[in-house]
Formats: C-alpha cells, sequence, structure tokens
C-alpha cells in the first residue's frame, strides 16, 4: 500500500462527525504512520454530520480521482419523521412546525414515492454548504439572513419503502440516486407530497459506487486497520 501512489480508502463516518473532521483524523494518522507532516489526502463526497456511512477519502495521487468518485451512484437508508419539520430538514434544528398525519397510509406513501423517481428538479436546503453570492448558504442562516436557493435538475434512481409505523408516524426509505441528491431535501419534498410534512431522524449512505459500506473502515479503528497494512515509503 503506497499512500502517495494514491490510495482510495472507504471509511464508515460515525454519527456527529464532520466529513472533514474524519478526513483530518484519518491523515493525521497516515502521516505519522509514515513519518512525514502530511500526506495529500482529500474525500469524495460530503456527508452531513448527523449522517453515519460510506466516505471514501483519497491519498497521493488517488486525489485526482476525486471529481470522478463524486459522480458515483450512491445509496442511501433514511428514515423520516412525519407530520413534522425542521429548519434544517433533519435533527440538528427542533421541530418548527407540525402537520396533520391522520391521512397517512402506507398506500399513499407507495402512491407518492414513484413522483421522485426519474430526473426530478429539487431546492437544496438553506442550511447547506450550496453557495449563495460566493459565500455558503448555511453561514448566511446562522446570521440571520435570508437565503433563496434555486432548484437544480437531479436524477434518482429508486426509492423503495423498507418500513411504515403508523403509530409513530415514521417510515423508513432506501434510496438510490445520483450527484447532488440532498436526501435532506428529498424529506421535506415527501412529506409536502403527503400532505403533511417530514424531516430525517436519521441517514447512512450505505453505497458509492462499488465501495459498500461494510466494506468500509470503521472510523474508531482506523488506527488498529492501519497497523496491520503493509505500508510501501
Amino acid at each position: 500500500m503506497n499512500f502517495n501512489e494514491g490510495v482510495i480508502i472507504g471509511i464508515d463516518k460515525p454519527y456527529k462527525m464532520s466529513s472533514f473532521g474524519a478526513l483530518a483524523h484519518v491523515r493525521f494518522l497516515i502521516s505519522k504512520k509514515m513519518g512525514v507532516k502530511r500526506v495529500k489526502t482529500g474525500h469524495a463526497g460530503t456527508l452531513d454530520p448527523l449522517a453515519t456511512g460510506v466516505l471514501l477519502i483519497c491519498t497521493g495521487k488517488a486525489t485526482k480521482q476525486i471529481e470522478a468518485l463524486q459522480a458515483h451512484t450512491k445509496e442511501y437508508v433514511a428514515t423520516l419523521k412525519l407530520g413534522a419539520t425542521t429548519a434544517s430538514y433533519d435533527r440538528e434544528h427542533t421541530v418548527n412546525f407540525t402537520y396533520p398525519t391522520k391521512h397517512i397510509t402506507r398506500q399513499l406513501i407507495e402512491q407518492t414515492l414513484p413522483q421522485f423517481v426519474g430526473d426530478i428538479m429539487q431546492v437544496p436546503p438553506e442550511f447547506s454548504a450550496c453557495k449563495v453570492d460566493g459565500k455558503r448558504a448555511y453561514l448566511l442562516m446562522r446570521k440571520g439572513r435570508d437565503v433563496e436557493l434555486k432548484a437544480k435538475p437531479l436524477h434518482v434512481d429508486e426509492i423503495t419503502l423498507l418500513d411504515f409505523d403508523p403509530r409513530q408516524m415514521t417510515m423508513a426509505i432506501k434510496v438510490v440516486c445520483g450527484k447532488g441528491t440532498y436526501i435532506r431535501a428529498l424529506a421535506r419534498d415527501i412529506g409536502e407530497a403527503l400532505g403533511s410534512g417530514a424531516f430525517l431522524t436519521s441517514l447512512r449512505r450505505t453505497r458509492v459506487g462499488d465501495y459498500k459500506v461494510e466494506d468500509c473502515v470503521d472510523f474508531d479503528h482506523f488506527k488498529e486497520w492501519l497497523d496491520q497494512q503493509n505500508i510501501e515509503s
């Protein structure tokens, strides 16, 4: 394994950690192992802090592949709470509005989900890294500024209903999609299409291209994994 020539490592990112934080920790451990100040590294596709799962980290010459890796199809498993919304469309913020849910059934959900499959338009979340006049939208929102983002085209290959609990008004879905898809925004739009509201309670990226989460290195045991590798200088 030659980190300068280039290695792509799949990391299972933990809950409440930023993608940059995960990258910085991995870079530190690799650099320390090699006895150098800093090994060139980058990640292929940001995961929100509240999301877990596949985070691809590239080293050395493999960082040239980051753009291509970001374009790969991704797979997520998400759980949604129906009947309420938050400003960020996930658990980062508290509930701001509640909506009726008595009319929501499994049949209604199964009839609704197909409208989000194929080529669709999606407005990104205001609390996102999208840029408005050169500044990150989430930074503007935290300063109390109004942010208006435009809808962007994207492609969703598949949405499968995995579970629906009518008592708790929660549902779980598997989403297979292309680059640029915000699952938080998808939750918002599904809630609206159901005549209610919805926000994410959990999100796990289970695949990026051919990289599956079950084949990833557990972040908390990365050092142990690294110690077992045959590393070339």
